[in-house]
């Protein structure tokens, strides 16, 4: 969640979506504080606009009834069977999320309680045995419907032809508990809680290398080496990725091979443009749509190659914080997703990827988005690696490819080292912003009161 300026242009440079707000605002609860008065958010009404090459676009709206209705007027889907598949999606989210999110899966506890019961008895219709895409068949024929829900798959990195048809949970986040943004941008859910943790006396210690985690005979953590120092602790909790925190942090443990050796989920390539002109068809979210899903995600994860017709994500924070652009401007946060930078995959030739993305801009929006633009940055994915650890690029550690793939993510606590939590996108349960907040929540709950 870092944030980059240009020629008056604010863009964030990470996530910008941001789901499930009341994780961050529990936090401000347990501390006492009321989360409005340092940490302030809007629901968006639109939460995405869609675009196809064939003229064909799509918005989505909060009101999933108004989603619906649009729906059948674009594409001829009965507006009940989308509400019936949002319905069903809710229910995934209904009967999984207090063990799957909320818990470790690698405690027995976990699973002597009445919600793993329901969850089990249900398992049939979770979709489990299905894939993502095969699972959004059984309740749609359209293809360009099928495609817009099978893009959800991409918001773990995974590929909706693989990962398995449970993850039709997702929609769920947007359609019935909202997509939200904050009004001072992405960046200001790390900035309200770092100030709310310095409140409550926490001390950061910024580019402050770590190089090793510490440990005793009795193979209990007792710190951290910091610039030949150690830092005494009786608990660790690494937010790092597993990758370096495993071959970098504790080079003298065996490394989990069967972690290790997951298929890294998808990476990004991101052009940060600022934009001179504005555009009123798009919004905060916007999607142009490739032609060949299936193509697409087999040049992501079997092939290693960028697809020549890929989709694109367009986001504009300022459609809704006007201050991020110039007057008559738009701050362009251009992203397609790209092969993690695993050894073999070649190497991004950003030109010729960017003059596609372009081009695609310019047949379906009408225009010479190349003439506007004003600045740019890149990232790629090996800029990811090198700034955030995390392996290969990889958004949002391992891919979701299999229907055990839940069960394969590294634990929040080590077997090996007594004192040694984890968290973040690399461990369970995932990626992505709410995900990496559980992900701590379940981390803290392990660690022993004192």
């Amino acid at each position: 969640m870092d944030v980059l300026e240009r020629n008056g242009f604010r863009f964030d440079k990470g996530p910008s979506l941001f789901t499930l707000p009341y994780l961050v605002d529990e936090l401000f609860t347990l501390c006492g504080e009321k989360a409005e008065d340092h940490f302030k958010y809007q629901q968006l009404k639109i939460i995405t606009n869609y675009f196809w090459e064939d003229g064909i676009s799509i918005s989505t709206y909060a009101d999933k009834h108004k989603t619906a209705k649009e729906i059948e007027k674009k594409l001829g889907a009965k507006q009940q069977d989308i509400l019936t598949y949002l319905e069903h999606s809710d229910k995934i989210h209904k009967l999984t999320s207090s063990t799957f999110l909320e818990k470790s899966l690698h405690k027995t506890a976990t699973w002597l309680t009445k919600d793993v019961v329901k969850t089990i008895a249900s398992i049939g219709s979770l979709g489990l045995n299905d894939t993502l895409h095969s699972f959004n068949t059984k309740y749609f024929s359209e293809p360009k419907l099928i495609q817009l829900f099978d893009r959800y798959a991409t918001y773990n990195g995974s590929n909706p032809y693989q990962t398995p048809g449970i993850m039709a949970v997702i929609p769920s986040l947007e359609y019935s508990q909202g997509a939200f943004f904050p009004n001072k941008g992405m960046r200001s859910i790390v900035d309200s809680l770092v100030s709310l943790a310095e409140r409550q006396g926490v001390k950061f210690n910024c580019n402050s290398l770590i190089k090793e985690i510490i440990y005793d005979t009795q193979n209990k953590v007792t710190g951290v080496s910091v610039n030949n120092e150690l830092i005494e602790a009786d608990t660790v909790v690494s937010n790092m990725d597993v990758h370096p925190t495993f071959e970098k942090l504790l080079p003298n443990i065996a490394t989990p091979k069967r972690i290790l050796k997951q298929e890294p989920s998808s990476s990004a390539l991101i052009f940060y443009w600022g934009i001179n002109r504005k555009f009123s068809e798009l919004d905060v979210h916007n999607i142009l749509f490739s032609k060949d899903y299936k193509k697409e995600f087999d040049g992501l994860f079997e092939s290693k190659k960028i697809f020549a017709d890929p989709t694109i994500y367009i986001h504009i924070s300022s459609k809704i914080k006007s201050d991020d652009a110039p007057e008559n401007g738009e701050n362009w946060f251009v992203m397609i997703n790209v092969p993690s930078a695993t050894p073999g995959t070649e190497t991004i030739d950003i030109e010729s990827t960017k003059k596609l993305i372009q081009q695609k801009i310019n047949s379906i929006l009408n225009t010479k988005i190349e003439e506007y633009i004003v600045c740019e940055e890149v990232l790629t994915p090996n800029d990811i690696e090198t700034k955030t650890s995390s392996y290969a690029g990889a958004l949002y550690g391992p891919s979701s490819n299999s229907k055990m793939a839940a069960f394969l993510r590294q634990p929040n606590f080590s077997n090996t080292i007594k004192g040694l939590y984890f968290c973040g996108g690399s461990v369970h349960p995932g990626g992505g912003i709410p995900l990496c907040l559980l992900s701590a929540k379940i981390a803290t709950r392990l660690i022993p009161k004192a």
